[in-house]
């Protein structure tokens, strides 16, 4: 159905509710990083034609080389916040070398004057040159195509372009080929950024923005967004709000999201199919990228992240439902998880995605919810241990039939939890004399020993109807 005039001003005051909490850049800066994108793909051009020459390349081929950079993640899909670095691909053709990449190239950066804090991380599983070019923030990834020259108009949406990659290449281009595919894929691009933009602002404000920890990252975020926008192509921001929260809060799971229906290629790359690989059916949770070859871009989401999500698709439903019937303004959607409040004791450490993992399969255990964010240690700490950062996790107990209580031995699990941190941080030196985790039961009233207290205001009580609540409260210590 077409927008009534009532949609326009829902999403009119869903526009400004969004404005009030800095979620936009102003003019200024937008022009500002053009034109650092400009300067930064005259450089790569400049770089690749002289490599060009040095590698003694006919003068009538290095004219023609050309090459090029491409942006990718929120930036390219226009949701990108106030600050926020910029996702790059530098794309070059087939005389450059990855090494030159990271070697003359970094180089070539690093005797540009505006461009700061330089570092390569080459062993990571998307190799990538971080730096700050006056003042905005890049990260640079590097795919090499098995063609002579690369084109301006050259679309990376074209499957041949993936043709004898190595992987690392076909890594580094995914991300634009899905950001591109997705543009591609929704019917009116302006209707889904807004609607990007307020969901992603809505799972940051709800503490369920993190793939690393198994919630929602930007590219789930925007396939469930894109696909929204498909459902209801004719529909304003506003009511794409509410349209997401009914549709994925009566989504049935483990069934998964699709753009599109999945290509074949004579690429053979592996692409997520439960119907060949085994370790795809235990995905919970599988929002599946658009681009081939299609990944679940939320493996790490378990069965608590998701009963967390779950429950939060429905909240946001409900509070929704209420400003669109005119009882409540868009500023109630944005309104802060208070944590410590849902959860009356609560706690955690470092890749807690395993610890999690571990603590589901306790057949006492219904849901162990992390906070993602951790908090500095207060001074008193500090001044004990030197740094301390802290994580906190909420636990829900199953009720127990036939026993007014029962122990739960979580010795096991967080020792076997230490005992991998350690080893890993021993096995990339990382680990230095006085550094050591530690983990304690924290009752919601001593909380404040260990957090400011604007995090701790008071709130309307939250309580989880699945019974009893834990915290368990980590800190490491430098």
């Amino acid at each position: 159905a077409p927008p009534k005039d009532i949609d326009s001003i829902h999403t009119q005051k869903l526009l400004e509710a969004m404005k009030a909490l800095g979620v936009f850049e102003d003019e200024e800066e937008l022009n500002h990083r053009l034109v650092v994108l400009g300067r930064l793909n005259n450089l790569v051009k400049e770089w690749i034609s002289e490599l060009g020459e040095s590698k003694n390349l006919p003068p009538s081929a290095v004219a023609k080389v050309g090459g090029k950079i491409f942006t990718f993640g929120s930036y390219r899909l226009g949701v990108h916040t106030k600050g926020a670095d910029i996702d790059v691909a530098c794309v070059a053709p087939r005389h450059v070398e990855r090494s030159d990449f990271f070697q003359s190239f970094f180089e070539k950066l690093k005797r540009q004057e505006e461009i700061r804090k330089l570092r390569a991380v080459e062993d990571a599983y998307v190799p990538v040159v971080k730096f700050e070019f006056d003042g905005v923030e890049i990260d640079l990834v590097f795919a090499r195509l098995s063609v002579p020259t690369v084109a301006d108009n050259l679309d990376l949406r074209d499957n041949s372009c993936l043709r004898s990659l190595d992987i690392r290449c076909i890594r580094s281009l995914n991300g634009c080929r899905v950001t591109d595919e997705i543009l591609h894929l929704v019917p009116n691009k302006e209707n889904f950024r807004l609607t990007l933009r307020a969901i992603k602002l809505w799972a940051k404000r709800r503490g369920i923005y993190s793939n690393a920890l198994g919630f929602l990252g930007g590219v789930s975020c925007a396939v469930l967004v894109a696909r929204t926008c498909q459902l209801y192509p004719n529909a304003l921001a506003s009511t794409l709000v509410n349209k997401f929260f009914l549709v994925f809060s009566e989504w049935e799971w483990p069934k998964p999201v699709l753009l599109k229906q999945q290509e074949e290629s004579n690429l053979n790359l592996p692409v997520w199919d439960p119907r060949v690989n085994p370790s795809d059916r235990y995905h919970v949770m599988p929002i599946i990228t658009p681009a081939y070859p299609q990944q679940n871009s939320t493996y790490n989401v378990s069965t608590s992240t998701r009963a967390v999500m779950a429950e939060e698709f429905k909240h946001g439903l409900a509070v929704t439902n209420e400003i669109l019937q005119g009882k409540s303004d868009w500023s109630k959607l944005f309104e802060p998880l208070n944590f410590f409040q849902k959860y009356k004791i609560g706690l955690v450490e470092s890749k807690i995605r395993v610890l999690v993992g571990n603590l589901e399969r306790n057949e006492f255990i219904s849901i162990a919810h992390v906070k993602p964010q951790s908090f500095p240690g207060s001074r008193e700490l500090c001044k004990q241990s030197g740094y301390v950062s802290m994580w906190f996790l909420g636990i829900v107990f199953r009720k127990v039939e036939n026993a007014e209580s029962a122990n739960v031995d979580l010795t096991y699990v967080i020792q076997s939890f230490n005992d991998t941190v350690y080893s890993q941080a021993n096995y990339l030196n990382v680990l230095k004399e006085g550094m050591k985790i530690e983990a304690a039961h924290v009752k919601r009233k001593h909380l404040h020993h260990f957090l400011p207290a604007e995090t701790l205001q008071k709130r309307k009580k939250v309580y989880n109807k699945n019974g009893a609540l834990l915290a368990i409260f980590f800190f490491f210590l430098l």
